[in-house]
């Protein structure tokens, strides 16, 4: 079409430019990009694009031949740098590209559209013209999901979905969106991996599935944390229509969606947003601020206002038009710090002189309530690795608003005290009980995450002291304790049948071992673990309460046993947890209970069925009112190797 024939019009009004240079805009994918719509009689495109020191931009891609003469783009007149055009014929699934010439430089750039629905699938770079049309089954959860309360059971299967099956006959790929719909479904609905609150089927467990990211990114090996298309899922496993069906068909099942989400830096690829209009747009110029050293990467500019609108509207999106549960925040502890891996002299303070981050710490306040505000019922998981305060407090109160935080500190030693041989364990006993002089300081997610089981650790299995039984009991002790431990769960996939390889990127899990009872009984604890966890609302009515959890005694260390109550509001649901750390059995061991009578035996991580020894506790041991650790009665059982029992009062 001549350029003085062409058809102009914008998807932008006013407030939205106003918005969108405020820092303030959430929406913004409703405007930037490629959207199919008509124009009088034409059928076509509609693309804009942030370039502000361009000199001039043009669209390229298939529908013209990617001659950059085609298309020119206008820029607006009111300063803000968003370039735009009509394209008569351009439909759905061509590929393009924008064409930008630097206006200081000259230097003329191909690259992707930030704001794209879909791109190519790696290695290659365009970006796809796509609509995001879609008829949405999941109608009860979302209404049902904007009344949740924060304590309710939530324990999460985390998945690298290139890597958690493969098809032997095709060449060994990944499963498709499809494909993971029906068998990640049927999986974890079968392990329990579901809300309590959305009874479709009744005998289930583990709340989430937490995607490792699925953002569309270049190279694979990066397990999706070097992100290029902020608004795409990945292509590799299918289209946006497929990946919004998985979400759908999880949620029929009540499973919960968490997306891996990364705003804390950016690859710089020459198609990506790295000097996207041949300055540092999205990126800070400074590379002390701008670079990151541990990955390579670019740092985004906070203090940019287009940058936080960008970002903000890359959080609302994935809430918005793929129904995610909730956002897990990645690397926030990279973005509070100016300082964060850098050596003295590599970093910039502060106006204040001080090491934080204002302008990080701002966004993140900000996302925070866009968020909430937005999306009822949803929550924000931050990944934060150390003791920066009030992470998941309420931004009123002085926090960064975060539903919940990684609860580094009690991965970390828990993992320390297992991989000791128990006759040393004695010795260590701190390493489980501390975590409960700062366990409700935060609202703490334990993550057991891939982060353990890559880079030479090994498996979780691998890293348990002993023969081949006593890892087994040692992992299954492990999970019992994080399960009766205060706070939500997660686990990486693989460590739910205790896979012995670390993990592979480029291999499925190794499900061959589930024909060994060794691993079947480790799967079957989780599972009874997750319907544990979800029908004892003592172990989920305070997750973040200090009145959900008392010790009962913490000085056994001899004997390397630890006892203590999990509480609800109601006193008949209390239960009394005792681990006993060592190989040794211990007959007739007497516990404090704050009421005489029977008790119960609902979990012993030693029976037979998990593939344990079997020795028996005793199913109904009775309290008499003779006072000890403080209680005002205590019982006596047996307790079994390595295991972990869990009494309800009868």
């Amino acid at each position: 079409m001549p350029q003085a024939d062409r058809i102009r019009i914008s998807r932008f009004s006013d407030l939205d430019v106003h918005l969108f240079r405020e820092g303030t805009h959430c929406r913004l994918y409703e405007h930037f990009g490629a959207h199919l719509m008509e124009a009088g009689s034409h059928k076509g495109t509609y693309f804009s694009v942030w370039a502000p020191n361009a000199s001039a931009v043009s669209v390229i891609g298939d529908f013209n031949g990617w001659n950059p003469g085609t298309d020119p783009m206008e820029v607006r007149w009111d300063s803000s740098g968003i370039w735009e055009i009509f394209v008569p014929g351009a439909s759905k699934g061509q590929t393009y590209k924008y064409r930008i010439i630097n206006a200081h430089s000259g230097e003329v750039l191909e690259k992707g559209d930030p704001y794209a629905f879909c791109w190519e699938v790696p290695p290659k770079t365009a970006s796809v013209i796509w609509e995001l049309d879609y008829t949405w089954k999941d109608k009860n959860w979302m209404q049902q999901r904007a009344g949740q309360d924060i304590n309710r059971p939530v324990s999460v299967y985390e998945i690298h979905p290139g890597s958690w099956k493969r098809v032997a006959g095709e060449g060994y790929r990944s499963l498709s969106y499809t494909e993971l719909a029906s068998q990640l479904g049927d999986y974890v609905q079968d392990l329990g991996f579901t809300h309590v609150e959305f009874m479709y089927v009744q005998d289930l467990g583990f709340t989430h599935v937490e995607f490792m990211p699925v953002m569309e990114h270049p190279f694979y090996g990066s397990w999706g944390y070097q992100v290029t298309g902020f608004f795409a899922p990945t292509s590799r496993y299918g289209t946006p229509q497929e990946f919004m069906a998985l979400v759908d068909a999880l949620h029929e099942r009540g499973i919960g969606i968490i997306l891996d989400w990364v705003p804390s830096h950016f690859p710089e690829d020459a198609f990506g947003i790295a000097r996207f209009d041949g300055s540092s747009l999205y990126e800070h110029l400074d590379p002390r601020k701008g670079f990151h050293p541990d990955w390579k990467s670019l740092i985004f500019n906070y203090g940019r206002h287009e940058v936080r609108s960008f970002l903000l509207s890359s959080a609302s999106f994935w809430m918005d038009r793929y129904h995610a549960d909730s956002l897990r925040v990645d690397a926030v502890a990279s973005m509070l710090y100016l300082d964060y891996s850098r050596k003295a002299g590599e970093w910039e303070p502060n106006q204040y002189g001080g090491n934080e981050n204002l302008e990080a710490i701002e966004f993140l306040k900000q996302l925070n309530l866009s968020l909430y505000r937005d999306f009822p019922g949803t929550q924000t998981i931050a990944e934060e690795s150390t003791a920066w305060p009030m992470v998941s407090r309420p931004i009123y109160m002085g926090g960064l608003g975060f539903g919940m935080k990684w609860m580094m500190g009690w991965m970390h030693d828990t993992l320390q005290y297992f991989k000791r041989d128990p006759i040393y364990r004695r010795f260590h006993q701190q390493d489980l009980s501390f975590s409960l002089l700062y366990a409700f300081t935060e609202n703490f997610m334990l993550p057991l995450s891939h982060d353990e089981v890559v880079h030479g650790k090994g498996s979780l299995l691998g890293r348990m002291p002993g023969d081949d039984w006593q890892q087994f009991a040692n992992l299954r002790l492990m999970y019992a304790y994080m399960y009766a431990h205060p706070g939500t769960k997660l686990l990486f996939m693989g460590g739910e049948f205790g896979q012995r390889s670390e993990w592979n990127h480029d291999a499925e899990l190794d499900w061959a071992v589930l024909k060994n009872e060794s691993h079947s009984g480790l799967l079957n604890l989780v599972r009874d673990l997750n319907k544990l966890y979800r029908s004892e609302r003592a172990l989920h009515r305070y997750n973040f309460q200090p009145e959900g959890f008392r010790w009962v005694d913490t000085q056994d260390y001899e004997n390397s046993v630890l006892s203590w109550l999990r509480l609800s509001d109601n006193p008949a649901e209390t239960l009394l947890v005792v681990g006993n750390f060592t190989p040794r059995i211990l007959a007739d061991y007497a516990v404090g209970v704050p009421k005489e009578g029977a008790w119960k035996l609902v979990l012993n991580s030693d029976a037979k069925g998990y593939w344990g020894s079997g020795f028996d506790p005793g199913a109904a041991p009775v309290a008499e009112a003779t006072p000890r650790h403080g209680q005002p009665a205590s019982l006596r059982i047996n307790l079994p190797p390595l295991s972990l029992v869990v009494l309800r009062q009868a």
